[in-house]
Parts: C-alpha cells; sequence; structure tokens
C-alpha cells in the first residue's frame, strides 16, 4: 500500500492554525485513509496519519536472511557458474 506517494490535495493542507481550529475534521480525513499535512509559515510541517497508517510505516522489516530462510523458493537448485563470452566490440 503506497500511503504517502499520492500528490497531496491542497483540501489535504492545512495552516497551524485552521488545523487547531477543526482538528475533528483533521482527524476524521487522516482516519479515513486520507493523510493531512499541517503548514507552519507555509512549509510542511507534520503529517497526520490513521493509526493503521501510522503501524505500516513503523513495523519492523523482515531481515533479508529471514525472507530467503521462509522463501518458498529455498530449496530451488540455482544455476551460478559465469558465462565465459566476453561480448563483442563495438565501434563508436
Amino acid at each position: 500500500m503506497a500511503i504517502l506517494k499520492k500528490t497531496i490535495n491542497h483540501n489535504d493542507e492545512w495552516q497551524l492554525q485552521e488545523a487547531k481550529n477543526r482538528l475533528s475534521r483533521v482527524v476524521d480525513a487522516a482516519r479515513r485513509g486520507k493523510p493531512q499535512t499541517i503548514t507552519l509559515r507555509g512549509t510542511p510541517t507534520v503529517v497526520v496519519l490513521s493509526f493503521d497508517q501510522y503501524q505500516e510505516l513503523t513495523l519492523p522489516r523482515t531481515p533479508l536472511s529471514d525472507f530467503f530462510r521462509h522463501s518458498p523458493l529455498r530449496d530451488i537448485e540455482l544455476d551460478l557458474e559465469r558465462n565465459d563470452d566476453v561480448g563483442r566490440e563495438v565501434e563508436l
């Protein structure tokens, strides 16, 4: 799920004072899966996310070694022999 990769809509951006005055609206939008950006002096400063989105972003990642250890392809034999072909000479 690409949570923050979407372009932030202008409606999803709030000046700090406006966000304070309409906090319940900011939170409701974030709970519906629409991250809300709060700006300070015109600069994006913080993002309000739903708790589910926050957890998805902060969950520990599986180490690569565990990924390979539990892969359904772990018992497949790979041909790791290097090809001796040196390619062709090309005139530039």
